[in-house]
């Protein structure tokens, strides 16, 4: 059971005073600093709730609150400092009583108030914790200059920091868009004695070359990290060479990326790729190759991203043997084919008129354990189509259907109007129908191309059971069959006038 006393006084009230009232710390702590039992006796009257909180929960505050109310006739502005440092009984708690209250207070001002008046008692250190909860607090609230208040007064205060806390504080700066500020706290971490780590160093270079200006400084940092006994690390290296690609630097790039064997340090997998996809974007899919010859002659898995980004660039520069071959070579060198990968060459294949050859990847994905996708057969099929081979391009829209896969209205279209244009308008109608029975909407121009077609069929009793066979099945709102419909009706017009003219 707790028993209240005059020095613990404060301590109880602290909580109270930062939830329920919000005065100003600094205000009731300084300008009102007397004997605790005259500060309960000033909340107790100025604060209803207080009075009442501490009335009703226990008797065991009496003598206390008898004690203050004698006590308050006291005039409590008139102290200062030096009589605060008469009164050897006060104390604002220890550093975990003021962190508690740092971190339960909503307004960040009036944390660092809080935070500032722990650190002016005597004897006082506050805890690495509750100067990272007010760091937090004043960053997410972008009070970037009190942050830098605070750094300067712990320093002269002689209180330590933690390389986490500058971590945060590189990261705040990161979140809310700062090079300027990033890069300077590398040097402030220097000046508190500090040694910043390689992780710290790469964040910041992150930080700096997502801004094209910062790419020098970064730069410029980089190669003094080792003055300031920071070694630069694999990842270190290939923050800068990204930067320098995307930056049309290729050479600068090469350059570091050799001196990386020069230090001694090992270049990963990631180092290969970034000169392999600037190379690629420059159309220089050759030393992209060659690149990629070198890391497996060096004992390196290239992973499936740099595979793709060749794949790519072999596909669209028309090179589809070299693509096949490599495909083919990924299983070898210990990375599969995935379905991007396929995917890549079906596409290129068809680009290129082939699509006999995409048919055959097709079969070589599925034996390899690679399911098609809907790109898949969707690239497929408009390449059949495109060279006219529309009986087999409805084999694989049937095939994709039956596993579940709805063709896009593009593949449709392509279908209905390739079999319509060489007077198969069965075939159309077969396909039309296949997708009303998936429940899909064809496009308003496939209808008029099926009305059109079916009005041009000069057998009455075979058009009968061609529109029996299409308007038997459910027809939404959505296939747009209005607008089929008064197509139909200007085809007919004009197929009499035609008549008429003739005749």
């Amino acid at each position: 059971m707790c028993t209240l006393n005059p020095t613990g006084a404060i301590s109880y009230l602290c909580p109270v005073i930062c939830l329920s009232s919000r005065w100003k710390v600094s205000k009731i702590m300084q300008q009102h600093l007397i004997r605790p039992y005259n500060i309960v006796a000033h909340l107790v009257s100025k604060t209803p709730f207080i009075s009442n909180s501490i009335s009703s929960s226990s008797s065991l505050y009496q003598p206390a609150l008898d004690a203050a109310h004698n006590g308050s006739r006291i005039l409590l502005t008139n102290l200062n400092h030096k009589q605060c440092k008469e009164q050897p009984d006060f104390s604002i708690g220890s550093p975990c009583r003021v962190q508690k209250l740092v971190a339960s207070q909503p307004d960040p001002l009036l944390a660092k108030e809080i935070f500032d008046y722990a650190c002016r008692q005597p004897h006082f250190c506050p805890s690495s914790s509750s100067f990272l909860i007010l760091i937090l607090k004043l960053g997410r609230s972008k009070y970037f200059s009190l942050i830098d208040d605070l750094l300067i007064s712990s320093k002269s205060r002689g209180h330590p920091i933690t390389p986490t806390i500058f971590s945060y504080i590189i990261k705040i700066y990161g979140e809310a868009d700062l090079p300027d500020k990033a890069l300077k706290t590398f040097y402030t971490m220097i000046e508190f004695g500090c040694q910043p780590s390689s992780k710290q160093l790469n964040r910041i270079l992150e930080i700096l070359v997502s801004h094209r200006n910062f790419i020098r400084p970064a730069f410029d940092l980089f190669k003094n990290a080792r003055h300031h006994g920071v070694l630069p690390n694999t990842k270190s290296y290939n923050i800068l060479m990204r930067a320098f690609c995307w930056n049309g630097d290729l050479s600068i790039a090469y350059t570091l990326f050799n001196k990386m064997f020069e230090r001694d340090i090992t270049p990963d997998v990631e180092s290969y790729r970034i000169l392999m996809q600037s190379l690629c974007r420059k159309n220089q899919v050759n030393g992209a190759v060659d690149l990629l010859e070198d890391m497996l002659n060096k004992g390196y898995v290239p992973d499936t991203l740099s595979y793709a980004t060749l794949l790519n660039s072999l596909c669209r520069k028309k090179k589809l043997r070299e693509a096949y071959k490599l495909l083919c070579r990924m299983k070898v060198k210990g990375c599969n084919p995935d379905i991007s990968h396929y995917n890549t060459v079906i596409m290129g294949f068809c680009r290129e008129g082939r699509a006999l050859d995409a048919c055959k990847i097709l079969e070589d994905m599925q034996s390899n354990g690679c399911l098609p996708n809907l790109v898949s057969y969707q690239s497929l099929t408009n390449g059949l189509c495109d060279q006219g081979m529309f009986e087999l391009a409805k084999d694989y829209v049937e095939e994709m259907t039956s596993k579940g896969f709805c063709p896009h209205f593009s593949v449709i279209h392509a279908l209905v109007k390739g079999f319509s244009n060489v007077g198969r308008i069965g075939e159309s109608c077969s396909v039309l129908e296949n997708v009303l029975k998936n429940g899909k909407a064809p496009h308003y121009h496939t209808w008029d191309i099926i009305v059109s077609g079916i009005c041009d069929v000069e057998d009455t009793v075979e058009l009968g059971e061609i529109l029996k066979k299409i308007l038997k099945k459910d027809v939404k709102r959505d296939t747009r069959i209005v607008e089929a419909g008064s197509g139909l009706g200007e085809y007919l017009i004009r197929k009499l006038q035609s008549k008429s003219r003739r005749a």
